[in-house]
C-alpha cells in the first residue's frame, strides 16, 4: 500500500479531505521530500502546490498528486479554494501540531471549508515503518557509525567542543548524510552531566568523559546515536557509573520486542540504576521513536503503558548524570520485531580510552 491510500483512509462522514502543511506529513504522503509546499487530499483528487523553485522536482518525484504551481495561480489560498470547489470540500482535517496561531487563523479566514484537528491521526501511521523506510534508516544509521569510528581519531587533549563538533558533522557529510538529524551534542567533562548539554569553548582535557549525541539524516530519515568515551584514563567511579548504564540498556534490550509496553522497556532499564543507587540521577525516558523526525511516536517511556508495534524503531538510551561531576550515556536504535528487536547501531558500547 502507498502512503497516499494510508491518507485515503482517514476521509470518511467527518472529512472530505486532509490539508498537509508539515515537511514531514507531505514527504511521507508523498514519499518525495520538497522544501516548500501544501497538499490537499480527497477522494476525488489529490494535489500538491508548491512554487517555481520546486516545481520540476515535484513533478519528477511525486506519484499519486497533480503539481500545480502557485506563482502561476493566487498563491496557496486561491489554488486550495480552487481544489475545495472542485472536489466538493467542506470539512478539511488539518495538522494542529504543526501549524502556528497566525497560520491558523489565516486559513480559517480565507479558506472555503471548515477546519477541523486531526494530527494525531494523520501522523499516526509513521509509527510503523514500510520495509523501505527501515531501509533508508539503516543506511543512515551506516553513515552515522563510520562517523563516529573516523571521529574518534580526531580526538585531542586541547581540542575544544565546537572543534570537535566540527569535525564529527564533517565526518556525517564526508560519509555520505544528505543532512544532519539534529545539532550534535558534543559535551566534555562536567559538561557532560547535562544531558542536552551544548557545546561551547571548553578544552577537553585528561580525564575527560565526551558525551557525543548525534546522527545523520538520509533522504530524510533520521539516525541517532549516543557515545560516551574517556580521554585518556577512567576514575573507578567513572567506570562503575558507565557499567551501570551499559547493563541498564541491555536489561531495556532484553525486553524490547513487539506487544511489550513502553513502560515495561523503560522500567527494565530503570530497575538496573536505581538498583546501583543512581535512580535520582536517571530523569528522562529510555528511549523515543524516530523517522522522518528525530523525535516521533511510540516512545518506550515511563508514560507509555501500550504496547509498542512491530516495525516501530526506537532509541535505547538509558544515561546516568551526576550534577558538576560527569554524566554517561550510551544510545542505540532498534526495529520491534515480534519475536525480538534488530539492533541497527554497530559502534561498539565497551568504555572506549582515547
Amino acid at each position: 500500500m502507498k502512503n497516499i491510500d494510508k491518507f485515503l483512509t482517514l476521509i470518511n462522514d467527518e472529512v472530505d479531505g486532509l490539508l498537509l502543511t508539515s515537511r514531514y506529513s507531505r514527504h511521507y504522503c508523498a514519499e518525495f521530500d520538497i522544501a516548500e509546499g501544501i497538499a490537499i487530499v480527497t477522494k476525488a483528487g489529490c494535489r500538491y502546490f508548491t512554487d517555481s523553485r520546486y516545481t520540476e522536482a515535484a513533478e519528477n518525484g511525486i506519484q499519486g498528486f497533480e503539481v500545480i504551481d502557485i506563482t502561476t495561480e493566487k498563491g496557496y489560498a486561491g489554488c486550495l479554494n480552487k481544489a475545495i470547489a472542485e472536489f466538493g470540500v467542506k470539512v478539511l482535517g488539518y495538522e494542529e501540531d504543526y501549524l502556528t496561531v497566525s497560520e491558523l487563523f489565516r486559513f480559517e479566514k480565507t479558506l472555503n471549508a471548515r477546519l477541523v484537528p486531526m494530527n494525531e491521526k494523520i501522523n499516526g501511521f509513521r509509527g510503523v515503518k514500510e520495509a523501505w523506510e527501515l531501509d533508508l534508516m539503516r543506511h543512515a544509521q551506516a553513515i552515522t557509525d563510520k562517523a563516529f569510528s573516523q571521529v574518534l581519531s580526531r580526538i585531542q587533549v586541547g581540542m575544544t567542543e565546537l572543534e570537535l563538533q566540527a569535525e564529527l558533522i564533517y565526518c556525517l557529510y564526508k560519509n555520505g548524510a544528505t543532512g544532519l538529524a539534529f545539532d550534535p551534542i558534543v559535551v566534555s567533562g562536567p559538561n557532560t552531566s547535562m544531558p542536552h548539554g551544548v557545546a561551547g569553548e571548553r578544552v577537553i582535557q585528561e580525564g575527560d568523559f565526551i558525551t557525543m549525541d548525534f546522527g545523520a539524516a538520509y533522504q530524510g530519515y533520521c539516525s541517532d546515536m549516543t557515545r560516551t568515551v574517556v580521554v585518556g584514563y577512567a576514575t573507578e567511579e567513572m567506570k562503575k557509573v558507565y557499567e551501570t548504564v551499559l547493563q541498564a540498556q541491555l536489561a531495556g534490550l532484553a525486553v524490547s520486542k513487539a506487544g511489550v509496553p513502553g513502560c515495561e522497556v523503560d522500567g527494565a532499564a530503570r530497575k538496573v540504576i536505581e538498583d546501583a543507587g543512581y535512580g535520582e540521577y536517571f530523569g528522562h525516558g529510555y528511549g523515543h521513536s524516530l523517522g522522518l523526525e528525530v523525535h516521533e511516536s511510540p516512545n518506550p517511556n515511563a508514560r507509555n503503558q501500550e504496547p509498542l508495534p512491530e516495525n516501530a524503531i526506537c532509541s535505547a538510551e538509558p544515561g546516568i548524570y551526576l550534577p558538576g561531576k560527569f554524566g554517561v550515556r550510551i544510545e542505540d536504535v532498534v526495529i520491534f520485531k515480534a519475536d525480538g528487536h534488530e539492533n541497527i547501531t554497530q559502534s561498539p558500547k565497551n568504555l572506549i580510552i582515547v
